[in-house]
């Protein structure tokens, strides 16, 4: 049955940009879903119910008032019912959606029905990671697990998604794939964390550094406790001259704050019940991630779908990508050297540029 439905001659029979249409319009609504899953996901709602409401009224909206793309037009990016804005990114992600859609049809509906229904759910999945890793620099396992599944599946029921027509070898590359993507990122990580985990800030002797409830303010700036522990065994170290809470105080000591102990020389207490701490000293040594787990199990799901080729070149192409939108932002003073960049957006972009050419690109520039 699976065979008879991704058959391109039983699709021949209707002309093509007919399909091209279908693909555009089935773009868009998947789109409208997509703005659910990248609204709800880092929430943990569920993205079936309730069903598509107004955030700000809680207004129910009724079907004809859900249509992509035209929707949005005709209320001018309002709520009926309130009035509220509702943001251009609803507008954006069903017409993205909806290129993608129809670009993948464009580029491989001729060869293969296939293959573009499953570079169009793989790029769905691109799009969520993308705008919600911008947004709280966080990738749902809903996409990273669900995605490699995911993979995997359509290996078995497309096979030239790997250029094969055998299903064992479609299977093995999509595996393959899944485990170099994983383990590649995961090494980047570990390095990583092993050279450049921690970051030492200096400042002039005798500076105050006050450790608040949700940031540590040091004479220069503020550092959101959310910036600096990625994960529970990170650790803040620094060595204090004095050091002074609510009701004593202490000499020569080193401090140690990580999410569950806070230690001031030998004495360990818990965090939430210390809501201001004040030290003096010269500097404080804080830590970093080259990148998070997240991104380990994005690109094991990218490579379920790809392969190890298109790993090693998402790989090479995201970390261009992302040096360049670095600098530029620092040199826009829109970012500091110090600051965290998520790193799934660029993953993502690199994958769609191996789906529509990379391979082309790559042999074109080794002369191939």
């Amino acid at each position: 049955m699976f065979k008879a439905m991704f058959e391109a001659g039983n699709w021949a029979s209707i002309p093509f940009h007919f399909w091209s249409v279908v693909f555009f319009v089935f773009g868009a609504i998947v789109g409208s879903f997509l703005n659910v899953c990248i609204h709800r996901l880092p929430l943990g709602q569920s993205i079936v119910s309730p069903p598509s409401h107004c955030p700000h009224c809680n207004y129910s909206i009724p079907w004809y008032l859900n249509i992509p793309l035209v929707t949005w037009l005709y209320l001018r990016g309002k709520c009926r019912n309130c009035g509220a804005p509702i943001s251009i990114r609803y507008f954006l992600v069903e017409l993205l959606t909806a290129v993608v859609f129809l670009c993948c049809w464009l580029a491989f509906g001729r060869h293969s029905v296939g293959l573009p229904l499953v570079y169009a759910v793989l790029l769905s999945g691109l799009i969520v990671a993308t705008f919600i890793d911008f947004e709280h620099f966080i990738i749902p396992d809903e996409i990273t697990i669900g995605g490699a599944v995911t993979g995997v599946v359509a290996s078995l029921l497309v096979p030239a998604l790997h250029g094969q027509r055998a299903l064992p070898e479609a299977i093995r590359q999509s595996l393959v794939g899944l485990i170099v993507g994983a383990g590649l990122i995961y090494f980047i990580l570990r390095m990583g964390k092993l050279l450049f985990g921690r970051q030492r800030v200096e400042f002039p002797a005798d500076a105050k550094v006050i450790f608040g409830e949700t940031s540590v303010h040091l004479p220069d700036r503020e550092i959101p406790y959310e910036e600096v522990f990625y994960r529970r065994s990170d650790t803040v170290v620094m060595h204090a001259q004095r050091a002074e809470l609510a009701d004593r105080c202490y000499k020569d000591v080193r401090i140690r704050l990580s999410p569950e102990r806070l230690e001031i020389g030998e004495e360990k207490l818990n965090p939430e019940e210390v809501p201001f701490l004040e030290a003096v000293g010269a500097e404080i040594v804080l830590p970093r991630e080259a990148m998070g787990l997240g991104d380990v199990k994005f690109m094991a799901a990218i490579g379920a779908f790809i392969g190890w080729q298109g790993v090693l070149f998402s790989l090479m192409v995201s970390s261009i990508i992302g040096s360049v939108v670095g600098v530029t932002l620092i040199l826009l003073r829109r970012q500091a050297w110090s600051s965290r960049l998520p790193y799934g957006p660029y993953i993502a972009l690199a994958a769609a540029i191996w789906i529509f050419g990379g391979n082309r690109l790559v042999h074109w520039w080794f002369g191939i």
